[in-house]
């Protein structure tokens, strides 16, 4: 029985989508809830698995393609694990077939495109693929080896390439080269949203430090029961979270945001947290955080940066949000000025603690500072809410006690 393999129904933030990946070539069999494809979109990676035990019979669109919600991407046929129906070929595959000798090893389009990039004769690749298929995988592995041979016209010389271990294509001696690859959907759709917040906000930035020492002393003394406890390491952002929790209570213009010629206060905190991805900047946002506790907060954020590397955020996850944390530090950031996430007025940059001689009650003293930066829309904040705003974050900071006391 053919059952349509369609595109997700995309959310309205959300116009289109590109084929990523087909995981699966017509022809191959699958098992039930197997991934078949990869649709990349401006915030997330979605994912097409099959419906039922059977076969992936025919893909209509091909890898790059954009689609629209719930279009039409494949055919798939239900059946047993193991059957093999003929597969309808692609209009590319089909120009490749005919123009192919029978001899000639079976190539995945992804595979077939690598090999023409690296200029790898398919004939002397060896597949691991199902029924002898030459992948991208055997491509690039056979290319890795510096062993591949080189496809050029007779006239011109090409010397031997050599190995490089982490290069993609065979590098040459004395070759300047350079690669050109298409931006992904997110990280265009990032660029696009950090240009327009610089140029429709009136952003500045202010900054403090904050003396890591307390905290730093209060983990010593109680991770190993609160991991024992809560299961869960406790780390420096769920303090920064609860204090900017209390912060934007206090200064609950910092929590506004701007639509059009009215100003929208927002009467919870939904702290969106900044993670780096493979594919780009992410922010999933922690709701209503007002009502989390420490243990609470590391676990979210533990899992969503598990999701991040795996590209299995949800939209949901990261739509929304009403003040941004961005934590530079774990690169080695010392200072930054961090880019505003509209619509949002303002958002939170931390980085690295520091060792630095501080001047205490007339004595030098080595601490562990940070510095803190706060970028905010200067149309909605007064130079006064913004730089309150980071002196309650300090004093909550170096006394976390006034955290869990709400004093």
């Amino acid at each position: 029985m053919a059952t349509d393999i369609k595109a997700p129904t995309f959310p309205e933030s959300v116009a289109d989508g590109t084929i990523a990946t087909w995981h699966k070539q017509p022809g191959e069999s699958c098992k039930r809830d197997e991934l078949l494809a990869d649709i990349e979109t401006d915030k997330v990676v979605l994912e097409i698995v099959a419906p039922a035990d059977g076969v992936l019979s025919e893909i209509i669109k091909n890898e790059g393609d954009t689609i629209l919600s719930e279009e039409l991407i494949g055919r798939f046929s239900v059946g047993e694990v193991g059957k093999t129906i003929a597969a309808v070929p692609t209009p590319a595959e089909t120009t490749t077939k005919e123009s192919s000798s029978a001899s000639e090893p079976i190539l995945s389009p992804a595979a077939r495109r690598a090999a023409e990039e690296l200029s790898v004769n398919p004939a002397s690749v060896s597949g691991t693929g199902k029924d002898g298929r030459v992948t991208k995988e055997d491509v690039l592995a056979f290319a890795k080896d510096g062993s591949a041979p080189v496809v050029a016209p007779a006239s011109v010389p090409v010397p031997a390439p050599k190995a490089q271990p982490e290069a993609l294509a065979p590098v040459f001696d004395g070759e300047r080269v350079e690669k050109r690859v298409p931006m992904t959907r997110l990280r265009a759709k990032v660029a696009e949203r950090l240009v327009q917040a610089q140029q429709t906000a009136a952003m500045l930035t202010t900054f403090n430090e904050v003396n890591m020492k307390p905290i730093m002393d209060l983990r010593a003394q109680y991770k190993e029961k609160f991991e024992k406890r809560h299961g869960v390491k406790m780390g420096f952002m769920s303090f920064f979270v609860k204090a900017a929790v209390e912060a934007l209570k206090r200064q609950p213009v910092v929590n506004a945001s701007i639509d059009g010629n009215d100003i929208v206060y927002h009467g919870y905190q939904d702290i969106g947290v900044a993670v780096s991805s493979d594919r780009g900047l992410v922010v999933p946002v922690l709701r209503d955080t007002e009502n989390m506790s420490l243990a609470d907060v590391e676990s979210t954020i533990r899992d969503y940066g598990t999701k991040a590397r795996d590209g299995k955020l949800s939209i949901e996850e990261m739509t929304g949000g009403t003040f941004t944390i961005s934590n530079g530090g774990v690169f080695g950031s010392l200072l930054s000025t961090p880019i505003l996430n509209p619509p949002q007025a303002a958002i939170l940059g931390m980085h690295k603690i520091q060792e630095r001689p501080m001047a205490v009650n007339g004595e030098v003293v080595i601490l562990p500072m940070m510095y803190l930066a706060l970028s905010y829309d200067h149309r909605l904040l007064d130079g006064k809410e913004a730089v309150t705003f980071l002196v309650t974050m300090k004093e909550l900071l170096e006394d976390p006690a006034r955290i869990l006391l709400d004093v």
